[in-house]
């Protein structure tokens, strides 16, 4: 199997995580968190920097997970990948370097997704957890934001639903 990039896109609590790592259990894959870098270097408390500091961390990872497949072994981003402009210039990337990538759309029923935003908080509120807490602020923000893929972009990936 030739090493390639996955990448996963969703909203916060739709799954990416748990996927990502069952994708690296089944070949040799680094995952590729922009979460997991933030909380180990900022403790999650970057405040007004975030998006800022997101622009950096995503840059630094796309550069790995090149760096991952010219080694040998493949990478997934977790990362969320909101916008059809960011899932564009990634696409465009990795491209331009020849790297085979593989894409997953998490799509997951309202409901279901803030049930699981609630369960998450929940944890983070006991501790249990060092993800976001996802406040209403942030749960607007998501919401605003987030670009569904269109037709045209779900052709080329699995679309996954909860």
């Amino acid at each position: 199997m030739a090493a390639k990039v996955i990448c996963i896109c969703g909203k916060p609590c739709s799954g990416k995580t748990t996927l990502g790592k069952r994708l690296i259990g089944e070949r040799p894959a680094l995952l590729l968190s922009c979460d997991e870098l933030t909380d180990f270097l900022f403790d999650n408390d970057l405040g007004e920097r975030y998006d800022a500091m997101l622009v950096r961390v995503k840059d630094y990872l796309l550069q790995k997970a090149a760096d991952a497949v010219a080694a040998g072994c493949g990478a997934v981003l977790d990362w969320g990948l909101w916008d059809r402009a960011d899932r564009s210039s990634i696409r465009a990337f990795f491209d331009a370097r020849g790297i085979e990538t593989e894409w997953y759309f998490l799509d997951v029923p309202d409901g279901e997704w803030r049930r699981r935003i609630e369960t998450r908080n929940a944890a983070v509120a006991r501790g249990e957890s060092r993800d976001f807490y996802i406040d209403e602020g942030l749960l607007r923000k998501i919401e605003a934001r987030f670009e569904p893929p269109d037709e045209d972009e779900r052709k080329t990936m699995r679309v996954v639903r909860a």
